[in-house]
């Protein structure tokens, strides 16, 4: 029977085929410029919030900076949600009712959720970071790829000590072993992609909203684009003839029945009895009509012995 295996399990090179790859890999380009916005937003409210908090206005910036904290913390549940799989439920942390506008404040100060993005939106700066080192790797191997298409030309990789990094391309075989290089690259930059992904996806679900489902902290990972997952699980493997016979209990004679299982009934068991001594009465009757037949054999033996004293008739008595 033919496995209908989804080409995105395969080892290796399945990432180039999987959709949530892909997804990942849209994740990290969002997270270099909001990383960087983060950290330029953050970091100057934080900052001249405490210089200026002498004065009411740092206290006013302060509290700004904590309120943007937290709306950016929503948008980062619900960009993980569509693009690393994860299945959040913001935190219930933040009273409904307060009164007065000093706890309806404070209340957002309190709640842990409002820390917990300050600490997501943080550590975003150095997932903008990693995010570099795969998308550099996927800058580099694409065009080399693509190189008995292009050749001649000169693969430029950078600069080393204020001197260029290239590779000049001129023949064809040159061409074909820069696409060996370039699959490489591709396979090993789309490898880290996932890798970050899966950082990134932990510290949302550690830091951004509690899990819904079972809690778990798993992800809901949707399967490859192509659907082959789902329609292999849907329709299962087919079994007919003997292999179908072999999975089906044992029915009949044939199947085993536990001793313990089997309860006695006790009608039967005195049925039983009954029919028993029954057969027992009719053993005695038999051993009474034997008896008598004994006896009447031995009153017509006695007879015969009689009759056989008397002699034979002789004729002279007959006349």
């Amino acid at each position: 029977m033919v496995s209908l295996r989804s080409p995105s399990a395969l080892p290796v090179v399945g990432v180039l085929v999987d959709g949530r790859t892909y997804r990942h890999l849209l994740y990290l380009l969002l997270a270099i410029p909001l990383g960087f916005l983060y950290s330029m937003l953050f970091s100057f409210g934080f900052v001249f919030g405490l210089l200026l908090s002498v004065v009411l206005v740092g206290f006013v910036v302060l509290l700004a900076t904590l309120l943007g904290a937290r709306i950016a913390a929503g948008f980062e549940r619900w960009l993980a949600d569509r693009l690393l799989g994860t299945d959040l439920e913001r935190y219930d942390d933040v009273p409904a009712d307060t009164d007065g506008a000093v706890a309806g404040v404070r209340k957002y100060v309190d709640a842990a959720s409002t820390w917990r993005g300050v600490g997501f939106l943080l550590l975003k700066y150095f997932v903008t970071v990693l995010a570099f080192v795969p998308l550099v790797a996927l800058a580099a191997g694409l065009p080399l790829v693509l190189a008995p298409l292009r050749y001649p030309y000169v693969a430029n990789f950078g600069e080393s000590n204020g001197e260029p990094v290239t590779w000049a391309i001129d023949t064809l075989p040159e061409a074909l072993l820069a696409v060996l290089v370039g699959v490489v690259a591709v396979l090993v930059a789309l490898h880290v992609t996932n890798l970050v992904a899966y950082v990134c996806r932990q510290m949302a679900t550690a830091l951004l909203g509690e899990p819904t489902g079972d809690g778990s902290g798993t992800v809901r990972e949707s399967v490859a684009d192509d659907g082959s997952d789902s329609a292999t699980s849907d329709a299962g493997p087919s079994k007919t003839g003997d292999s179908a016979e072999s999975d089906a209990p044992p029915t009949g004679d044939d199947a085993f029945i536990p001793a313990d299982a089997v309860e006695p009934d006790s009608d039967a068991v005195e049925q039983n009895s009954d029919a028993v001594e029954q057969n027992s009465d009719a053993v005695e009757q038999n051993s009474d009509a034997v008896e008598q037949n004994s006896d009447a054999v031995e009153q017509n033996s006695d007879a015969v012995d009689r009759n056989s004293g008397d002699g034979p008739v002789r004729d002279d008595d007959r006349a």
